[in-house]
């Protein structure tokens, strides 16, 4: 997912499309664009509108069809008009125009670009409440914590990226006071004077496939022992193993014409080297799980910045030494790992260390289209310690 992760994310993605159409790989077995999401369920989330501007299956809420379709099924009056991404709603908290942020299973103040913006504007919230499996960075700032079960503590389904939807079965009960996610929305739901009557999970997704045609052939019962992929549009459907075998929904694809745009803020005197942050193999996103796993934090338990050899033979940087990292949002400490990965001129710091976190380095400009800031690319210099 790096890809989006730039102040171009968007055309990179067109110009992916481009060589995929550009090969004739689509509408075949063992083709097509398939990204390599960074945790799992990010197709099943957004299958079921976590973004702004959709309803479940990706139906428009501008769309007053759809909008009054799912006023019919949840009697309530819904709004039509799309709300802000995640970036959106950090500049909003900034600027006191948004007073309260409720966020589940996300840890932002480690994984957001330049990390002092993402805590001054968490801060400046009037309600700020974190419902999570552990006692994040983010949950620290907050005013009210709900614990949360972790996916082996409850039922659902997770959707692969090859829209496969599979289930999750609950193994074990959940510690002390934490309950099911559902649960702790359907409890406030109530004290808020919505009541929201699901006796399982099973009926969430029941409901889904009513309003939502792709799934309305996927039930618990059909997927008990294997997945099955949308589309599948009635019970005795098989699924569909890939997209677009006869044709495209909007007939024949079309090309998108690019125009290069370099990253927004390049290397310079004062700045000399591109810093891109990522994700090492044993360590999981922000750490907040892995990190608590002795065994994985034995074998993978410090930040580094990675130096070609040449860059550290140049500034007399050892292999182990301490460096100190700066950009225009600020410095982090942490050891010099000298190796061939990076090309000259370029380090590599992983994101998962909140002692030596690499957000506090980047830059919070974003792609216009897709709103995902440009983590992949700043500029910074270093300094022996």
């Amino acid at each position: 997912m790096g890809i989006t992760q730039h102040s171009h994310g968007t055309d990179n993605v067109y110009s992916l499309a481009n060589l995929v159409l550009m090969a004739g790989n689509l509408g075949r077995e063992s083709v097509g664009l398939n990204p390599l999401r960074g945790q799992n369920n990010v197709q099943g989330a957004s299958d079921m509108a976590c973004a702004p501007n959709v309803f479940p299956g990706y139906q428009k809420v501008i769309d007053e069809a759809a909008r009054l379709k799912f006023e019919a099924q949840w009697k309530v009056k819904l709004p039509d008009k799309i709300g802000m991404t995640a970036i959106d709603m950090m500049y909003a908290a900034e600027a006191g125009k948004l007073k309260g942020l409720y966020i589940m299973g996300e840890n932002p103040v480690m994984t957001d670009a330049d990390q002092k913006h993402t805590i001054h504007s968490l801060k400046n919230l009037e309600l700020l409440v974190v419902q999570d499996i552990f006692m994040t960075k983010t949950a620290e700032l907050a005013h009210v914590v709900l614990p949360a079960a972790c996916f082996a503590e409850k039922e659902g389904t997770f959707t692969n990226t090859d829209r496969r939807v599979q289930r999750v079965r609950k193994a074990l009960n959940p510690p002390g006071n934490a309950r099911d996610d559902s649960w702790i929305i359907m409890e406030l739901s109530r004290a808020m004077g919505y009541d929201m009557n699901y006796a399982s999970m099973s009926d969430v997704f029941d409901e889904v496939g009513r309003l939502w045609q792709n799934v309305a052939g996927i039930n618990y019962r059909r997927i008990e022992k294997r997945g099955i992929q949308w589309p599948c549009p009635s019970t005795d459907h098989p699924g569909t193993p890939f997209l677009f075998k006869d044709t495209f929904p909007i007939g024949k694809a079309k090309f998108s014409a690019i125009k290069f745009n370099p990253s927004l803020e390049l290397p310079d005197a004062e700045y000399p080297f591109t810093l891109s942050t990522g994700r090492q193999l044993l360590q999981y996103h922000s750490g907040t799980m892995t990190r608590r796993v002795k065994a994985i934090d034995k074998a993978a338990h410090e930040a580094y910045v990675e130096i070609n050899p040449a860059d550290a033979g140049r500034m007399s940087i050892d292999n182990g030494a301490m460096v100190q990292v700066t950009s225009r949002r600020g410095s982090i400490k942490l050891k010099a790992k000298v190796t061939n990965v990076p090309d000259i001129g370029v380090v590599f710091i992983p994101f998962h260390y909140s002692e030596a976190a690499a957000n506090v380095l980047t830059n919070p400009v974003y792609d216009p289209i897709c709103k995902i800031p440009e983590l992949k690319v700043c500029a910074v210099k270093l300094e022996k310690y």
